[in-house]
């Protein structure tokens, strides 16, 4: 009988001691047989029609995750492309209230416009700073820089309260954070973190509704009938989210199944005790050393202020973390034990 341990003892066999999955995750072994699967697929000339199978497929894993019907989720190359056709939808002058320093491509396209309010305050403060007149709050449910999570219960209830939409970017929480998409507007992630995927997928949840949105990017594939849009402007666009779709990368989505249900099969609840365990086991372990990480209970990725400059000290010692305005971020998830936690701690002890 499998259990968590065994099963991620066969997916994974990582050279360093990893703990830097906040920037990208490891890739499981089944996602690398199905990317080498896929370049040979196309190298022999053979048809690709199991690799568009692998698109609808990632398409209801992660509507799965999100708790919301597949018809609801669009699939695009990033969260920056999907926060632009968000940003596009909004009339000149509206406010978008963000969180200061939040990941930049939940930020960025709304300030590229030009013609948007534009405001920022402390994450601590995003619910109470909602006021009539805010079109939009924009805000990452676990900030990359630091792993700080956000309020988002009471963030929805804000900005109901004031008739503003939201809008979240799980990148650093899906796969160990559970996600309820239907309580906003609209939510994105990417693919190759927590979700341990390749690069160049990311999701974007609109409501039934749309939200307003307009498929600024569409191309052939937002069709209602792909295949038989492919010359000349689209005639219909597809009924259901999909509309937002950007070109598919094929061998990214053939890759992201086999992560996608690697996660199915472990239970995000599973992950998640896994991951604040060791992040807990971390944050336990600086204090006896006299390091105060910034404060982010209940969250998978620790940044402790001033040990930024460790982090080369750590490569060559083959344990891998970042380095974040200063701060020294260690990302946990499911293929990490307490033994590299200890390592990583030992080293910082020296």
């Amino acid at each position: 009988m499998e259990t968590f341990e065994t099963l991620v003892r066969a997916e994974f066999a990582p050279k360093t001691t990893y703990l830097n999955t906040a920037s990208n995750g490891l890739l499981p072994a089944r996602t690398v047989a199905a990317l080498h699967e896929a370049a040979v697929l196309r190298a022999e000339g053979r048809p690709l029609t199991s690799l568009y199978e692998d698109v609808e497929a990632c398409r209801a894993a992660y509507a799965r995750l999100a708790g919301v019907p597949a018809d609801r989720v669009a699939l695009g190359a990033s969260v920056a492309a999907h926060t632009g056709v968000i940003a596009a939808s909004l009339p000149a002058g509206a406010e978008v209230l963000t969180a200061e320093d939040d990941f930049t491509s939940v930020l960025n396209p709304f300030h590229v416009r030009g013609d948007l309010k534009v405001r920022a305050v402390p994450l601590e403060r995003i619910a109470e700073s909602v006021r009539p007149g805010t079109a939009l709050v924009a805000v990452s449910a676990a900030q990359s820089a630091d792993g700080r999570i956000a309020d988002l219960s009471a963030l929805r209830e804000a900005a109901r309260a004031h008739g503003a939409r939201t809008y979240v970017d799980h990148s650093q929480s899906a796969g160990w954070l559970p996600i309820d998409a239907d309580a906003h507007d609209f939510s994105a992630s990417v693919s190759f973190k927590w979700l341990l995927g390749p690069h160049g997928a990311a999701f974007l949840v609109v409501p039934e509704d749309f939200g307003g949105l307009t498929p600024v990017l569409a191309g052939w594939v937002a069709a209602e009938e792909p295949w038989n849009s492919c010359y000349g402007p689209v005639a219909e666009l597809a009924h259901s989210a999909r509309r937002f779709d950007l070109s598919h990368a094929l061998f990214t989505f053939a890759g992201l199944r086999r992560s996608l249900d690697l996660i199915d099969e472990l239970g995000v609840a599973a992950v998640r005790a896994h991951d604040l365990s060791l992040a807990d086991r971390f944050r336990a372990g600086l204090a006896t050393l006299g390091h105060e990480p910034v404060p982010a209970p209940g969250s998978a990725i620790v940044s402790v202020p001033g040990l930024g400059h460790r982090q080369p000290e750590l490569g060559r010692a083959g344990i891998q973390v970042s380095d974040r305005a200063g701060n020294l971020r260690a990302a946990f998830h499911l293929y990490n034990t307490a033994a590299e936690v200890d390592r990583l701690l030992d080293v910082l002890s020296g």
